[in-house]
């Protein structure tokens, strides 16, 4: 076995066996809530705190040892729990997505995307494909798979290969996608909460990265493409085994007549209702502006999850009512109710995130870590550019370990989001390099639970494919992808262009 293949391996196998040994994310918020309450304790005795450079104000850190943190942990259980931020937006846009999702417009959109293009563009086709299925959460990995085996098969190529470039395009560009998704309202939340620590007003919203994941998702697509088929598809045997063929391919993925009439009458609903609303805020003393009478701050982009999740269910009904997946209206509440219990363990996550964040904040250690974090930088001299670097390498390395993108953003924006807000970074500036990090290494860790769904759907084609057989693949192309996608960030931010609507880059 070449040199060059066993240390993949043994870097596989390592990061298997670290990650094997971390509690459960949940579990994990509690223990590092128990360590929060020593620190908190050895620094308020210290007598440790700092001048807010927004404010002023003296900030002193606060032991949750102490009666009054004590009283904070038990009284404020419930309200750390309902005013979390991320709660109300995530369950709305899952809402909506939930009916779409159960109408099939989803899985529809996505079958079109593979095969509107020619069999020779079915590797861009795929990751393109893989890209938008974010919109679909976790559930992305288990519909588009399948597609992309079937669709490579019927371009009379390796099965194999087509489920390998949908799943790198999935993972790897999580946070990449033409579409507004779950996630952009979970890490919009987040933001915002660790934004309020330096400025109680600021907000972000789920469309504030919005231009750059559209560019993001062409790049990435375009990128998968050339070094799968330059590079990858020439070099790796990935033929599937002998015998194995199902040869209903084709007939999987060309749409029914009636469905593309749904698309069509889908689409049209869309095109009405965008224009609805567009026209509903183009009046100066429409009550959807702003109180300045401005777009940024509009009730529209200030509740986009609302709006989203509206434009999912109009268009999951018209398709539904079209190709009969959707006959009445009660069938509307039942799929909200099914996505909802997709829901489940994220919610249980989320408990255990709100009380660590309601008590990191309370003992004032945030402040502490991002002021004195600030005046480091800023006696370092360092570019921005320098500093996102660093940011994108030690998130790359935690990603591999701790693969959940909303866990890891909890641990991370009260500290990163503040003390670069110090140092004139924007809240959508720093969280938009947080996602370039946190989805490039999803591609290489076998410590995802859709490393090993995907090397289970290889197995089927491929049986002596194992865990090396898909981290050859997905690492290397991977890391060029987070080189391509950190250099189009960087050619981005010095031309400062925005990266979302009213989102300045810097």
């Amino acid at each position: 076995m070449p040199w060059g293949l066993k240390t993949l391996f043994r870097l596989v196998s390592s990061i298997e066996r670290v990650g094997n040994k971390l509690p459960h994310p949940f579990l994990l918020f509690w223990l590092l809530a128990a360590v929060l309450a020593v620190v908190s304790a050895i620094l308020a005795a210290l007598g440790t705190g700092v001048v807010l450079p927004s404010t002023g104000e003296v900030s002193m850190v606060r032991s949750l040892l102490s009666s009054d943190g004590v009283a904070m942990i038990f009284g404020t259980a419930l309200d750390n729990f309902a005013g979390f931020a991320p709660l109300p937006i995530i369950v709305t846009v899952i809402l909506g997505v939930s009916v779409a999702e159960h109408s099939g417009v989803l899985t529809t959109l996505l079958r079109a995307t593979i095969v509107k293009l020619p069999a020779k563009w079915v590797t861009f086709s795929v990751a393109f494909a893989g890209t938008m299925s974010h919109v679909m959460f976790d559930a992305a990995f288990i519909v588009v798979l399948p597609l992309a085996a079937m669709a490579f098969k019927a371009a009379g190529r390796s099965p194999v290969l087509g489920m390998m470039v949908a799943f790198v395009a999935i993972a790897g560009g999580y946070n990449a996608s033409p579409l507004i998704t779950p996630s952009d309202a979970i890490m919009s939340s987040l933001t915002t909460s660790a934004a309020q620590i330096v400025d109680a007003d600021y907000s972000v919203t789920p469309v504030d990265n919005y231009f750059f994941s559209l560019a993001s998702s062409l790049v990435i697509s375009i990128f998968i493409t050339l070094v799968v088929e330059l590079v990858m598809a020439k070099h790796m045997n990935l033929d599937a085994d002998e015998g194995v063929e199902d040869g209903a391919e084709k007939l999987a993925l060309d749409l029914e007549p009636i469905e593309k009439k749904g698309m069509r009458r889908a689409g049209a609903a869309l095109a009405v209702y965008v224009a609805v609303v567009v026209a509903a805020l183009l009046p100066p003393s429409s009550p959807l502006r702003g109180e300045d009478g401005g777009f940024v701050q509009s009730i529209v982009l200030q509740n986009i999850a609302f709006f989203i999740a509206i434009a999912f269910v109009l268009v999951g009904w018209v398709y539904g009512r079209t190709t009969g997946s959707l006959r009445q209206l009660r069938e509307i509440p039942e799929s909200m109710a099914v996505g909802i219990k997709t829901l489940a363990p994220i919610l249980v996550l989320f408990f255990a995130i709100s009380q660590f964040l309601a008590y990191f904040k309370w003992t004032g250690i945030g402040n502490v870590v991002a002021v004195e974090g600030a005046e480091l930088l800023k006696a370092g001299g360092l570019h921005p550019l320098v500093v996102f670097a660093m940011m994108l390498v030690l998130i790359s390395v935690m990603n591999l370990l701790v693969t959940s993108g909303s866990a890891m953003w909890s641990m991370l924006a009260p500290v990163l989001v503040p003390m670069l807000m110090y140092i004139d970074v924007n809240p959508e500036t720093t969280q938009a390099v947080y996602r370039i990090a946190d989805s490039c290494t999803n591609a290489m860790t076998p410590m995802s639970a859709y490393f090993v769904l995907t090397l289970g759907l290889i197995q089927r084609y491929k049986k002596n494919a194992g865990i090396g057989t898909l981290a050859s693949f997905t690492i290397p192309v991977a890391l060029g992808m987070l080189i391509v996608w950190a250099a189009l960030f960087a050619v981005w931010y010095m031309l400062g262009i925005p990266l979302g609507p009213g989102a300045p880059i810097r």
